[in-house]
C-alpha cells in the first residue's frame, strides 16, 4: 500500500508525531510539586518561572533560623539532559549562592550546590510530597 501526501502535509503530521512523544517523556521527568527534604526540615515547592524551574520553600520544621517561608532557593534551573536542571542554589545558613544541580529519578531528587567549579558539592535528597 502507499500513501501519496498533498504538499506540506507528511512535515506537519510528522511534527505531531513528535510533539506527542515528547509530551510522555516531559510528563516523566515532571519536577512540578512539592518536595520534602531527607531530613524532615523543608518542604521545597518547584514551579516554571519563565523558561526555567524555581524552588521555593514551601514549609520549614523550624521557624527561627535563617531560611524562611516563601524565600526562593533554586532559580534559572534550566534542563541540562534527561531528568537534569542546572541553574543556581541559594543557601540560606551561609547567605550564599551556588551553582547548582538538580537531578530527578522517579520520585526521588537530589539537589547540589557547587564551588570552585564543581570541585566542592553538597547534595541533598528530597522525595516527592505531593
Amino acid at each position: 500500500m502507499r500513501i501519496h501526501w498533498k504538499a506540506g502535509q507528511a512535515p506537519l503530521l510528522g511534527l505531531a508525531t513528535l510533539m506527542l512523544a515528547g509530551s510522555g517523556a516531559a510528563l516523566a521527568q515532571d519536577v512540578t510539586g512539592t518536595w520534602l527534604r531527607d531530613t524532615g526540615a523543608s518542604r521545597v515547592r518547584f514551579a516554571k518561572c519563565g523558561e526555567a524551574m524555581c524552588g521555593t520553600i514551601a514549609w520549614l520544621k523550624e521557624t527561627n533560623g535563617p531560611a524562611k517561608v516563601g524565600q526562593r532557593i533554586f532559580y534559572d534551573m534550566k534542563p541540562s539532559g534527561a531528568g537534569k536542571w542546572s541553574g543556581s542554589a541559594f543557601n540560606p545558613e551561609d547567605g550564599k549562592t551556588y551553582s547548582g544541580t538538580m537531578t530527578l529519578s522517579g520520585n526521588s531528587l537530589t539537589t547540589s550546590g557547587c564551588v570552585l567549579g564543581g570541585m566542592i558539592c553538597r547534595s541533598v535528597k528530597w522525595s516527592r510530597a505531593n
